[in-house]
C-alpha cells in the first residue's frame, strides 16, 4: 500500500533523513520507533505531504504522492494524527469531527456513517460532543485527534506519538484502543512511538530509526527479542 524508497529529506542544507526505503501492506500495523530527533515526525510529515522529500519516492496505491498537496494525500486515503494532538480547542468536539470530515460536507451519508463509527468507538466523545476541545483532558484529546483522522475515511493511518503526555492508565487504554480497531478494522496503521516496548507487542513489523537512518526492521517479535532493541530501547541489560 504505502511504500518509500531511497527517501531523503532535508531542512534547508541539513538532512534529517538518509535514503530511507520502508514499507506498509495493505491491512498491516507497523512501527517506527526511534529516539527524539531520529527522523521519525518528518518521515510521517513527508508521507503526508506536509514535508517534500529532497531525493527518492513515496508511493501509495502505485502512485506517486511526493510532490502533491496535503489535502489530496488525504483525499486518497491518508490521514495524520500529529504528535501533541493539535485538536482545535475553541471549536466543539463535534465541530473538530467536522473538520475532520470536509471531504464528505456534500455527502451527508456518507459523514454521518463516520461519525456514527467515531462515536460508537469512543461514547466519551459521543458524551462530550458539545464541549470545547481545549477543555477536554489529555487522553480525551488524543480520542478526538485519532476520530478526526477517522473522519475521513482513511485507508491508512499515521500516529504520531498517540503516548506523548498521558498518563500510564491512558497510555494503555490508548494501546488497547488501537489494537482493537486495527482488529476491527482492518485498517492499515504506521505508528511512531519512543514507547518501543508497548509498540512492539501491539505491530506485525517494525522499523527501528537512528540519525535519520533506518538500522533495523523485522517483525515485532523479532525486534522485541533482540538484544540491540532491549538494551537500548527495552531497558533491559
Amino acid at each position: 500500500m504505502l511504500e518509500l524508497r531511497d527517501v531523503e529529506i532535508r531542512y534547508g542544507s541539513v538532512a534529517a533523513v538518509h535514503r530511507v526505503d520502508l514499507t506498509v501492506n495493505a491491512g498491516e500495523f507497523v512501527a517506527l520507533i526511534g529516539s527524539n530527533g531520529a527522523g521519525k515526525t518528518t518521515i510521517l510529515k513527508a508521507i503526508s505531504g506536509l514535508l517534500q522529500p529532497s531525493r527518492g519516492e513515496i508511493t501509495f496505491n502505485g502512485e506517486r504522492i511526493n510532490g502533491r498537496a496535503a489535502h489530496t494525500i488525504t483525499r486518497a486515503g491518508i490521514a495524520h494524527v500529529p504528535e501533541g494532538r493539535q485538536v482545535f480547542p475553541d471549536l466543539t468536539v463535534l465541530e473538530n469531527l467536522e473538520m475532520g470530515g470536509f471531504l464528505f460536507r456534500n455527502q451527508r451519508a456518507v459523514f454521518q456513517q463516520q461519525l456514527d463509527m467515531v462515536m460508537s468507538l469512543f461514547p466519551r466523545l459521543a458524551e462530550r460532543r458539545t464541549q470545547l476541545a481545549g477543555t477536554l483532558s489529555g487522553g480525551e484529546q488524543q480520542m478526538l485527534a485519532v476520530g478526526r483522522a477517522l473522519m475521513s475515511k482513511p485507508t491508512l493511518i499515521l500516529l504520531d506519538e498517540p503516548s506523548l503526555g498521558l498518563a500510564p492508565r491512558l497510555v494503555q487504554e490508548m494501546f488497547e484502543f488501537l489494537a482493537r480497531l486495527h482488529r476491527e478494522t482492518k485498517m492499515a496503521l504506521l505508528l511512531v512511538e519512543q514507547l518501543a516496548e508497548l509498540a512492539l507487542t501491539l505491530v506485525e513489523r517494525g522499523y527501528v530509526i537512528e540519525n535519520g537512518r533506518i538500522s533495523l526492521e523485522g517483525t515485532g517479535k523479532a525486534l522485541q527479542d533482540d538484544a540491540r532493541i532491549q538494551q537500548i530501547y527495552l531497558g533491559m541489560a
